[in-house]
């Protein structure tokens, strides 16, 4: 849809968008954005105020954005897997002879 020149938005309908600082609380970095979430904590940054929304992870801390893979135990895995299973063989189809 091409919107004209002299066309409005309609009011009522759009969500109010906040300041918003999101903080890694793994790494404490801090990311100041617009968004809008709202929280009952805000603090003042540069003499506005934002709202303060702590997040499990980000970017900053996330191990694809950070190259540091976790550990997986693959190796308890596969013995897990063994003591369930490792007794137990396909049964061998009757020959057709």
């Amino acid at each position: 849809m091409v919107t004209q020149p002299n066309q409005i938005m309609k009011a009522d309908i759009h969500p109010k968008y906040n300041n918003v600082v999101f903080v890694d609380i793994t790494t404490g970095r801090r990311f100041i954005t617009r968004s809008t979430v709202t929280s009952p904590k805000t603090e003042v940054i540069d003499g506005v105020e934002h709202y303060v929304v702590s997040c499990g992870i980000t970017s900053d801390s996330h191990p694809f954005f950070t190259g540091k893979n976790q550990f997986v135990d693959t190796e308890g895995r596969i013995d897990k897997f063994q003591k369930r299973f490792g007794s137990v063989r396909r049964a061998k189809k009757p020959s057709l002879s």
